[in-house]
């Protein structure tokens, strides 16, 4: 993992946009990213050597009181003096007959049972973090506040902080950047599909998928005060949004002008700050309090079982698990062969385990591939990557057994991320 060792201060990530990450758009005095002390595994700084933490989660040279200690020849002084302390201690109690159980305080701390000098083997337990920690970070989020993205954000990570961003890409430059800990980006909709253009950052940029979040979507009608639908010329919203409404906005006899834009609380916003008597936003109820517009219309998404699925995006994996439901993401080309995929497919099925997505992206560096034909001469045919999520934890050996497979058969294969599934539940018929 390429480590990022920029430190200052600058940056404002509340209002998180493409011009403040472009060096060539600003100040260069004022384009300074803070280096962020805290890592999200506990082997981050022995795998960068950039920055050594203490167990906190501070640099080493970080006491408790928030002051900086001289150098590292300090800390390693005082684990010396430590380690000291003990070890007299143990040589009093063995000379006295007592035994190591008679060692009545280390460190200044009573022990009242015997100590037992011999650490404890670590576990998978004690590395990997809990499903929903995380609480206090910086979140980043395509859009502005009020978005859905926003509210996944919240239900990924309650009491995060979360960052808007005004692109895809720049969420995920503000992870890499360290200006966020974590981005929750959309993949797919029930309704729309897949949301392509993410897929194609996964793949362009090195951050890993640590968990996923279903969000079921209530879509509302929305409009300045005293606006009535019958004086309405357009509705604009996020291009899915307005393809999850489009035969409700008909059956409700509004044949108008669908105009798309970034995102769903930006219609919102825009119809606030610029006064569009005659536009409506398509968004949640949330931003309508947010910009101060009222709700015409509730729930006028196609299907009430409307959901957008997220995933949280992090520099670093966490260690899969076994002990709950895991999904692994991964992808893959391959060069030649007709029956490629087959063979892919059957690595899974003959192992018993499930494929809940397969998608399939043009090859953006090699879209076109020759194959010579004698009789009807040289054809042309469009190179793939697939991505494919499948019910299965990389700790699991039938997953491994089954990545070995593929990878025989694939010039290129990339694990995007181990993660746990979204197991809990959801109520369509009304508002999350």
């Amino acid at each position: 993992m390429q480590s990022l060792t920029s430190s200052s201060s600058g940056i404002n990530p509340k209002s998180l946009t493409r011009t403040k990450i472009q060096s060539n758009r600003v100040n260069p005095n004022q384009l300074v990213i803070r280096c962020v002390y805290r890592f999200d595994s506990a082997n981050a700084a022995a795998n960068t050597g950039t920055v050594r933490t203490n167990g906190n989660g501070a640099p080493a040279s970080y006491n408790s009181a928030g002051h900086v200690g001289a150098s590292r020849a300090e800390w390693q002084s005082s684990c010396a003096i430590l380690a000291s302390k003990v070890v007299s201690q143990q040589q009093n109690a063995l000379k006295s007959g007592g035994g190591v159980g008679n060692i009545t305080a280390v460190n200044g701390h009573k022990s009242t049972t015997d100590l037992d000098l011999v650490p404890k083997p670590l576990t998978i337990t004690d590395l990997s973090p809990a499903p929903m920690h995380g609480a206090q970070l910086r979140v980043a989020y395509q859009g502005v506040p009020g978005a859905y993205s926003e509210a996944a954000a919240g239900k990924a990570y309650p009491k995060c902080d979360a960052i808007p961003c005004d692109q895809f890409e720049v969420a995920f430059q503000a992870v890499e950047l360290w200006i966020a800990d974590r981005a929750v980006l959309p993949v797919e909709n029930s309704l729309g599909g897949s949301i392509h253009r993410n897929y194609d950052l996964l793949l362009r940029h090195r951050l890993h998928i640590v968990g996923e979040v279903q969000l079921p979507v209530h879509h509302c009608l929305l409009a300045l005060p005293g606006v009535r639908k019958e004086y309405l010329a357009r509705v604009i919203s996020h291009p899915q949004a307005l393809a999850q409404c489009e035969l409700t906005l008909t059956k409700l006899g509004l044949n108008v002008a669908r105009e798309a834009v970034d995102d769903t609380a930006g219609a919102a916003e825009y119809i606030a700050s610029n006064n569009l008597r005659d536009t409506a936003a398509i968004a949640s109820a949330r931003a309508a309090d947010l910009y101060g517009l009222q709700i015409l219309e509730q729930g006028i998404q196609d299907d009430s079982s409307n959901v957008t699925r997220f995933v949280m995006l992090a520099r670093e994996p966490i260690i899969p698990r076994t002990d709950r439901p895991f999904k692994t993401s991964i992808v893959f080309a391959h060069d030649k062969g007709t029956s490629v995929l087959f063979k892919v497919l059957s690595a899974f099925a003959f192992r018993n385990i499930s494929l809940t997505k397969i998608e399939s992206r043009p090859h953006r560096n090699r879209p076109i591939r020759l194959v010579d034909d004698a009789n009807v001469g040289t054809a042309k045919h469009f190179e793939y990557m697939f991505y494919v999520d499948f019910e299965a934890s990389m700790a699991d050996v039938r997953a491994q057994n089954a990545l070995a497979e593929v990878q025989e058969f694939t010039s290129f294969l990339r694990v995007l991320g181990s993660y746990p599934m979204d197991m809990t539940p959801w109520c369509p018929s009304r508002e999350d």
